[in-house]
């Protein structure tokens, strides 16, 4: 599992603090902490007005890469931002996110020409998020076919079905699942992502939905995710998934995390 460490988000509210005050030190220490438990990429987000944006996020970029060698996950809904900000980082990383949506793909896939970074594709247009699966795969591959044309093959695109909230879709586990193998059978080197904890948006004990529903994408072929890897109960349920499913040969992966303390029991 590939793991983007989400904890250096403007949208919550003590990182929304620590970027007001530039608290350079708590940022550092999360960025650290993902790192540690297993993180493969960080992501930065910096949320804040769009006059901001640009000055922000490099400051973000600047604290985490001091503080880590981790590559970086650049993101923002303003592709522009990204591509102002690209030149600071120091090792090739991700790009959150393209789209179909606006021209994100045009200003975004050029950057990734020539060299060996990676991106989230967003399953969505100007429309919006589509319901119908079709409509998504059609959404996917436009993107790969763009991607093409600037030398980034599938194995570099993770793509995001952008999976609904379980309050308003009652299905929405189901259509993930379903759409997560056609995306991978349509390109079966693709890495397939998501922002798990959305799907229990609104209900309550969160964390035994998301836990449950990391176990089902797995099993479906999700191999990406965006997720706090702090979390050791949705880390070891990454790991009891893959050994489950007899991906994990004698366990030793889960055997490993375990005895590095990214699962199991916090000590006191």
């Amino acid at each position: 599992m590939i793991i983007i460490g989400e904890k250096i988000n403007g949208t919550i509210p003590v990182v929304k603090q620590a970027i007001e005050s530039r608290d350079s030190a708590f940022i550092a220490q999360r960025a650290v902490q993902q790192a540690e438990a297993g993180a493969h990429f960080i992501d930065v987000c910096a949320s804040t007005a769009p006059e901001y944006e640009i000055e922000t996020l490099k400051w973000l970029i600047e604290v985490v890469q001091d503080a880590t060698d981790i590559p970086l996950c650049i993101d923002s809904p303003n592709p522009r931002v990204i591509e102002a900000v690209f030149k600071y980082t120091n090792k090739p990383g991700m790009i959150n996110s393209i789209s179909e949506e606006g021209d994100k793909c045009e200003v975004l896939l050029p950057l990734m020409e020539g060299n060996s970074w990676e991106v989230v594709g967003l399953t969505c247009d100007n429309e919006g998020i589509p319901t119908d699966l079709q409509k998504k795969l059609s959404i996917t591959t436009s993107m790969v076919e763009k991607a093409a044309k600037f030398g980034i093959k599938p194995d570099r695109i993770h793509i995001d079905p952008c999976v609904m909230a379980l309050s308003t879709e009652n299905n929405s586990m189901l259509n993930f699942a379903a759409e997560i193998k056609a995306i991978r059978e349509l390109y079966p080197t693709i890495h397939v992502t998501g922002a798990i904890s959305n799907i229990s948006f609104g209900l309550p004990v969160r964390s035994l939905l998301n836990k449950t529903a990391m176990a089902f994408a797995i099993e479906a072929g999700m191999d990406s995710a965006v997720m706090d890897p702090i979390n050791r109960d949705l880390m070891g349920t990454i790991f009891a998934t893959y050994a489950l499913l007899g991906q994990d040969k004698h366990c030793r992966k889960y055997s490993k995390a375990f005895r590095a303390g990214q699962i199991g029991a916090v000590s006191k």
